[in-house]
């Protein structure tokens, strides 16, 4: 079977995953459906967290995604990102200003958040069309404070901050403002949605850190490629639970729905850095909301954990349905010319 454009299925990668097998007692947490990062026991009662993850979608500002999309993945963790590595493949006729613009973008992201680039490895790629930017990101935290993910019991909060598909919605303008214009989307809605990969940006390293500092969370996670509806899936998977989320309040950004809706996106199914998703006990949650809002982050309460088999179940009472999984993100679709054909 001809795999698409975006992340593997998940039963492909749980087939793959089942193989591994760890005999190194260090390793504290390894692969898995819905894990971030790997995180490792490097004595002292501290603890080593390592991602990977590599940016194909976009070309403007990769560098920014590159760095800010790792680091999230160690925050998710409970971590703080530390260092950083950089994979930087460019395709042929690529002039040296271009280069010098992705570094650039690279370590002024690294600078921003504390961040040490420490190595890495640039080249010039045959057969490749666009840049591609594959991220190391290395962080460290105390043992006992990483968010392994497991415990989530029954009662328990599922929160998100933001609102969803901010780096969706800001590549589309940034990548294709020509396609959005002829869709009938204004320049001001162009501008303002290319904006969000600023404003609110697709950083959740300062999320996680004030939720960790005032409550400790079950589980945290990146919503990236997918959107939120696969990390909603992957969180279900990584908990072992059921979770059911209340569709009104997930929040999308005005610019988002202009723009989803012109091209026939769903942003459900949209890249979504930029929010983050929490697993709380329920008492906790309203202490989370809170400190997030003492450092001007917005977060909602969507939904409650549940007894039952990893699933994701939409609405209350009798009006509910499971939600539907996208076999890649809507913006693969998009560029491969079959957006308004919803296959989820």
């Amino acid at each position: 079977m001809t795999l698409p454009a975006g992340k593997l299925r998940a039963d492909l990668l749980a087939e793959m995953l089942a193989t591994v097998r760890s005999a190194d007692s260090r390793v504290l947490l390894g692969p898995g459906i819905g894990r971030d990062a790997a995180v490792l026991d490097v004595g002292g009662g501290r603890a080593l967290v390592a991602t990977t993850d590599p940016v194909t979608f976009a070309v403007d500002e990769i560098g920014r995604y590159a760095v800010n999309v790792n680091a999230n993945d160690i925050a998710c963790m409970g971590a703080q990102p530390a260092w950083f590595l950089a994979t930087v493949l460019l395709p042929p006729g690529t002039e040296e200003e271009e280069a010098r613009a992705i570094f650039g973008q690279i370590t002024q992201s690294c600078s921003a958040l504390g961040i040490e680039l420490v190595g890495g490895h640039t080249e010039v790629t045959l057969g490749l069309t666009r840049p591609i930017v594959c991220g190391t990101m290395l962080g460290e935290g105390r043992r006992d404070r990483i968010v392994m993910g497991r415990g989530a019991a029954p009662g328990d909060a599922i929160l998100l901050t933001k609102g969803i598909a901010i780096e969706g919605t800001a590549l589309l303008a940034l990548e294709s403002p020509a396609q959005l214009s002829a869709a009938g989307v204004s320049a001001d809605a162009i501008e303002r949605a290319a904006g969000l990969l600023r404003d609110p940006g697709v950083s959740i390293v300062s999320d996680a850190k004030a939720l960790c500092s005032a409550v400790r969370p079950r589980a945290l996670h990146d919503p990236t490629e997918g959107g939120l509806a696969t990390a909603l899936w992957e969180l279900a998977e990584a908990t072992g639970a059921t979770l059911r989320v209340d569709p009104d309040a997930i929040y999308v950004y005005d610019e988002t729905r202009i723009v989803c809706t012109a091209v026939g996106v769903d942003p459900m199914g949209l890249l979504a850095s930029g929010a983050l998703l929490a697993v709380t006990a329920g008492q906790e949650s309203g202490r989370a909301i809170q400190a997030l809002a003492d450092v001007k982050i917005a977060c909602r309460a969507i939904g409650t954990i549940e007894a039952g088999p990893p699933r994701v179940i939409l609405g209350a009472g009798d009006s509910t349905r499971p939600l539907g999984r996208f076999p890649r993100d809507e913006i693969a679709r998009f560029y491969e010319g079959d957006a308004g054909e919803w296959r989820h």
